[in-house]
C-alpha cells in the first residue's frame, strides 16, 4: 500500500519529532504548539527547507492547549479534520511529547499532579476521545524508571487498552541510531485492535514491533568502546581522534558534518557574564557536575538539555557551545535552522526539549516496516539529506 499516513501533531516544538516522519514518508496535516517562539521556529524551518505547509494548519494559543481541546468544542473541530482527513486516506496517526519537567529526576518531580504532568494526562485522553489508528508517546526515563511516576504510567496504559489500543513501549537511546548523545527516554506506541485487524496485521498475545531494526548500535555494546575519558582544556587545539571508537558517534565528526562555523546559528551562544577563569578551567571532558559540562569532541554528548542552568562548554574553545553545535548533537540536518531573531533562551530549550533527529527518524521507519506500508518521499529526502 502506498498511501502515505497522515500525522496529527501536539507538542510539536521546533519540529525534530516530526522532520523525522515527514522525511520517512508521512504526511504532517496538522501542527499544534502553544509556545509562540517554538512555532514561528518551526514554521520558519519548514520554510528554510521547502516542506509543504501542514493541510490542516498550525494552531497556537488556546487553540494548541491541549487541557482545553479535551474540554470544549476544539475537541469537536479535531475529530472533524480526522474524519476529513479518513475520507481520502486511511491512516490518522497522532505523535507527541508532552512537556515533561514533572517526571524528570532532575526537574520539578511533581508527576503527573504537575502542570507539565497533566498534559501528559490530556493528550492520553484526547487519543481515548479521537481514536486515531496509531499514537506515539514520548517521554523523559523517569516517568518509566521512578516508583512514584510507574504507577501513573501504567495507569494511563490501561487507559488506552480499554479504548481499543494494543500497545507496546520500549526504553530507547538516542546513541543506538546513530545521535552523537546520551539520551534516554521512554517511547510508548498504540495501534488500534480494529486498525490492525483491517491491515491483515495477525495478533499474538503481544505486538510483534520491530524496535531493533533500526538499531545501529545496541547499547550494550556502545558504552563498551574505549572512550576518551578528560584531558586538560587547551584553547584551539589540535587532537587526532583515537582508534576503536565508532567516530561517527562523537561530536567533533557532527561539527565537521554540520559545518558548524559556517551555519547561521553558528554564532548563536551566550557569552560569560563574568570572568573567564570558569571556561579555561573545566578540563575537556569533564562532564561530572550538574552545571558547566565541557565535551569532549571524541565523545558523545550528555543529554541535550540546556535549561536550569546546566551549561554545556566547547570541547577546544573558552566558550559555551552555539545553536549551531547544539542542532548537531541533536542530529539535525545541517541545512535545518533556527530563526536569528529567536531569544537565545528559547534556542536552547526547543532544542532541547525536541526528539533528535535520527532517533524520530527511526521510530518512523519502524511504524512503516510495521504495517508493511511502502511510502517513499524521494524529493524531499534529497533535499535534506544527511550526506
Amino acid at each position: 500500500m502506498g498511501v502515505k499516513p497522515q500525522i496529527f501533531s501536539f507538542f510539536a516544538g521546533a519540529g525534530f519529532l516530526d522532520l523525522g516522519f515527514e522525511i520517512s514518508g508521512f504526511n504532517i496535516v496538522y501542527v499544534n504548539e502553544i509556545s509562540s517562539p517554538f512555532l514561528a521556529a518551526y514554521r520558519y524551518s519548514r520554510e528554510m527547507l521547502n516542506l509543504p505547509l501542514p493541510e490542516y494548519g498550525y494552531h497556537q494559543g488556546e487553540a494548541a492547549d491541549v487541557s482545553q481541546l479535551v474540554e470544549g468544542v476544539q475537541t469537536k473541530r479535531l475529530l472533524e479534520l480526522v474524519q476529513d482527513c479518513r475520507k481520502s486516506n486511511r491512516i490518522v496517526g497522532f505523535i507527541g511529547g508532552p512537556p515533561c519537567p514533572d517526571f524528570s529526576i532532575g526537574g520539578k518531580n511533581r508527576g503527573y499532579l504537575g502542570e507539565n504532568g497533566k498534559l501528559s494526562s490530556a493528550y492520553i485522553e484526547l487519543i481515548c476521545q479521537i481514536l486515531p489508528d496509531f499514537f506515539l508517546f514520548e517521554n523523559v526515563k523517569g516517568l518509566w524508571r521512578t516508583k512514584k511516576h510507574r504507577q501513573f504510567f501504567e495507569t494511563i496504559k490501561l487507559q488506552l487498552q480499554q479504548s481499543g489500543y494494543i500497545l507496546t513501549e520500549k526504553l530507547i537511546n538516542a546513541i543506538e541510531y546513530g545521535v552523537p548523545q546520551d539520551r534516554v527516554r521512554i517511547i510508548l506506541l498504540g495501534f488500534k485492535h480494529s486498525f490492525l485487524s483491517d491491515m491483515g496485521i495477525k495478533l499474538n498475545d503481544e505486538l510483534s514491533f520491530p524496535w531493533d531494526e533500526k538499531v545501529l548500535y545496541p547499547q550494550e555494546k556502545v558504552f563498551t568502546y574505549p572512550w576518551s575519558q578528560s584531558e586538560p582544556f587547551r584553547e584551539n587545539s589540535i587532537l587526532p581522534c583515537p582508534d576503536g571508537i565508532p567516530q561517527e558517534l562523537t561530536v567533533e565528526y557532527w561539527f565537521t558534518k554540520n559545518d558548524v562555523q559556517n551555519h547561521l546559528n553558528s554564532q548563536h551562544y551566550f557569552q560569560p557574564r563574568g570572568g573567564m577563569t570558569k571556561f579555561v578551567s573545566i578540563a575537556e571532558g569533564d562532564d561530572s557536575k550538574k552545571s558547566f559540562k565541557r565535551l569532549h569532541r571524541w565523545r558523545y554528548s550528555p543529554t541535550a538539555c540546556y535549561g536550569n542552568n546546566e551549561v554545556h562548554l566547547h570541547p577546544y574553545k573558552a566558550r559555551r557551545i552555539s545553536v549551531a553545535e547544539a542542532l548537531a548533537i541533536q542530529s539535525l540536518p545541517k541545512n535545518f535552522v533556527l530563526p536569528e531573531n529567536m531569544f537565545l533562551t528559547h534556542m536552547f530549550k526547543a532544542i532541547g526539549n525536541g526528539v533528535p533527529y535520527l532517533a524520530s527518524k527511526a521510530l518512523a521507519e519502524s511504524i512503516l516496516a510495521f504495517l508493511n506500508t511502502d511510502v517513499k518521499n524521494t524529493s524531499i529526502a534529497d533535499e535534506i539529506t544527511l550526506d
